[in-house]
């Protein structure tokens, strides 16, 4: 199978139902009609794009661990150097930007709260802004998984 379809076919079609076994990649490969090999290099290609972030399950907030979402208000024109410095933190799995005054949202992800709230004081000492922490009251369960092929006919029903 050709590089950028195993890409393609990895970002799109295993956003969920990652298979729980001894060898996932080798199953992955298997449903691909791929060697197992390819679908590690391809998922390494994706990380090296910066399309992929991390592989790895999605945990209860605070059940291992701790967490926080927080958000600063950051003047418009720092924005890009303000989310460059968030997202270089190891404890930050995601930043985006909100249309508020409250601009830029992260969550902050770490082994204990000592260490999630170390890694909001250096984010402030680095930037100069001061973090809004925006603890969680109701935990949702958000489907984050997009279906990319959904804007071109060949996406999958829904």
């Amino acid at each position: 199978m050709a590089a950028a379809s195993i890409e393609s076919r990895l970002l799109n079609d295993f956003q969920r139902d990652f298979p729980l076994v001894p060898r996932p990649f080798a199953r992955i490969a298997d449903a691909l009609g791929a060697g197992e090999d390819e679908v590690l290099e391809g998922l390494a290609a994706l990380q090296a794009a910066g399309k992929v972030s991390r592989v790895g399950a999605v945990i209860r907030p605070n059940s291992v661990g701790a967490s926080t979402l927080a958000a600063l208000a950051v003047p418009q024109e720092r924005l890009a150097e303000v989310a460059a410095i968030v997202s270089a933190r190891p404890e930050v799995n995601h930043n985006y930007e909100r249309e508020h005054r409250w601009n830029l949202w992260f969550v902050v992800a770490a082994p204990s709260r000592a260490d999630v709230l170390r890694a909001v004081a250096a984010i402030e000492a680095q930037t100069g802004l001061a973090a809004l922490e925006l603890p969680l009251v109701t935990d949702f369960h958000i489907d984050l998984g997009f279906d990319l092929d959904a804007g071109s006919g060949a996406g999958l029903p829904a």
